[in-house]
């Protein structure tokens, strides 16, 4: 089965692992999630409540209360509506759509089904998984991260999966080839909702899809079920690129503004400034890459030769400041990398004035380069 993505923005009303590895000695993304594998958010036991004040007054989220003692999260842009493809596009980078089979007494086949989706990000950018579950009507639930310093929004009632989460999905598809994995998630939670899980048939139906998603499936459920047969794994053909949301929520997820200071003979003060933005994607979804390639015009993809990941590249100023800026401008990224992205235009502006032949300029492109990313302080 091949699913095409074709978007028109007039059929539409409202609009792996992921490498931390050096290319050209430039930190080219700073890992933010869990990974592919997400936890059962109802096996996370957090009895510490805390209510956030100043987002939703009466909203209480699942999370241990001494993470949000002295600390400060992101609150740019905290009562802005989120785009739906700026959803999509920010699942297509750190979104995951995950089935555990696992053993249970409870039920009468011994095995115990249960599907749910899963965003996870930087503790910092809390506000923004709030915005994300206020866009799905405050459905699924908060909580710590499994890895240091995240945070996960988690759904799993299979009545919220059926009528909110993978309703968006289909009206708003990701472009990734995380859309298969979404397609079969959508195959199970539908034998789920049946009761089909509860017999041995559909049971072994859910197998099978499962053996198709994300890593397979685990040993245990390998070793104990001798008649599996896989489906076949959904196709997906991204064709066109319509939906700028889609990237800037995407970008949000996979991407990088750096600033990069070598030394140089040919310039007065001995140094050159480069502006870099980078794109990171596992090497399945080389195609995805070279789309958004074409949507900027500009660009160079690369691959990883230590793990397999494709970065996306741009290093040209020109294009940087005539359409990498402008399209963010019109669709602002969220969360901490706004600040990241803000940082990263003003050294743009400081190189298009020129100040970066001086020693002053410098001194200040490096004072800014030194507080973004991962020197940020909060």
């Amino acid at each position: 089965m091949v699913i095409s993505q074709m978007m028109s923005e007039n059929k539409m009303e409202y609009r792996g692992s992921k490498s931390a590895n050096l290319l050209n000695n430039v930190a080219v993304k700073e890992q933010r999630a869990d990974g592919s594998w997400c936890i059962n958010p109802n096996l996370i036991i957090m009895h510490l409540r805390c209510a956030l004040v100043g987002f939703e007054r009466n909203y209480r989220i699942k999370i241990l209360s001494k993470q949000l003692k002295n600390r400060r999260f992101s609150t740019l842009n905290s009562l802005s509506k989120l785009h739906p493809f700026y959803v999509s596009g920010l699942v297509d980078a750190e979104g995951s759509f995950s089935t555990t089979i696992y053993r249970s007494n409870k039920y009468k086949l011994g095995w115990c089904v249960q599907s749910y989706f899963q965003i996870s990000l930087h503790s910092r950018d809390l506000d923004l998984l709030l915005q994300l579950q206020q866009y799905f009507g405050r459905i699924g639930s908060i909580s710590k991260g499994k890895t240091r310093n995240t945070v996960n929004y988690s759904v799993a009632g299979v009545k919220d999966l059926t009528t909110i989460i993978i309703p968006h999905f289909e009206n708003f598809p990701l472009l990734s080839k995380k859309g298969a994995d979404f397609l079969l998630f959508k195959q199970i939670v539908e034998l789920i909702k049946n009761k089909d899980h509860l017999t041995s048939e559909g049971l072994l139906q859910i197998i099978n899809i499962k053996a198709s998603m994300n890593l397979g499936l685990s040993d245990i459920v390998k070793n104990n079920f001798n008649n599996i047969i896989p489906v076949d794994r959904p196709i997906i053909s991204t064709t066109n690129l319509k939906y700028p949301q889609w990237i800037a929520g995407f970008v949000c997820g996979e991407g990088n503004f750096g600033v990069k200071i070598k030394k140089s003979k040919k310039n007065k003060i001995g140094y050159q400034i480069q502006l870099i933005f980078i794109l990171t994607q596992h090497q399945r979804d080389i195609k995805l890459m070279e789309n958004l390639k074409n949507y900027f015009g500009s660009g160079t993809i690369k691959k990883d030769t230590r793990h397999p990941a494709v970065y996306l590249i741009l290093i040209n100023l020109s294009d940087i400041t005539n359409k990498i800026i402008p399209l963010f401008e019109k669709y602002p990224i969220l969360g901490i990398k706004q600040l990241d992205y803000l940082d990263w235009c003003k050294v743009a502006k400081l190189m298009k004035e020129g100040s970066h032949l001086t020693r002053e300029g410098l001194d200040l492109i490096r004072k800014i380069k030194t507080g973004m990313n991962k020197g940020r302080k909060f």
